[in-house]
């Protein structure tokens, strides 16, 4: 199994809801490291698993989307808490909609919050 990884980090706010998280419930920063892994048995006929410079643009477009922005007012997170964990989840099935590579069979999303948590959201096939 063949693994490609690219990283991009970026500040968001927001703030959480339905339960008593202390500070914060309050809107706060958090400095985010989004690793995307995109993994597949084989490779195209170049020897790429996919073509990393079309995986960079679009993990750019979904990072853009999201930096120095309230995750709050996202439409994506009506109704939810904007936790680590929905937000790893909505950034895989975003970026699995928006990455078009037919030697990826599976596509994973490991979302830093700060040094020393994470969480992470695999799509498969």
């Amino acid at each position: 199994m063949y693994t490609l990884a690219v990283r991009r980090d970026f500040i968001a706010r927001h703030f959480l809801i339905g339960g008593d998280w202390g500070p914060e419930n309050l809107p706060n920063s958090h400095h985010y490291v989004l690793e995307l892994q995109l993994s597949g048995e084989s490779l195209d006929r170049h020897g790429y698993l996919c073509d990393i410079v079309e995986v960079e643009k679009r993990l750019d477009e979904i990072v853009g989307y999201y930096k120095e922005q309230m995750l709050n007012d996202k439409p994506e997170f009506a109704g939810l808490n904007p936790s680590i964990e929905h937000f790893a989840r909505i950034l895989a099935t975003s970026l699995s909609e928006r990455i078009v590579a037919p030697n990826v069979t599976s596509l994973k999303v490991v979302l830093w919050e700060n040094a020393s948590a994470w969480a992470s959201f695999s799509l498969v096939g």
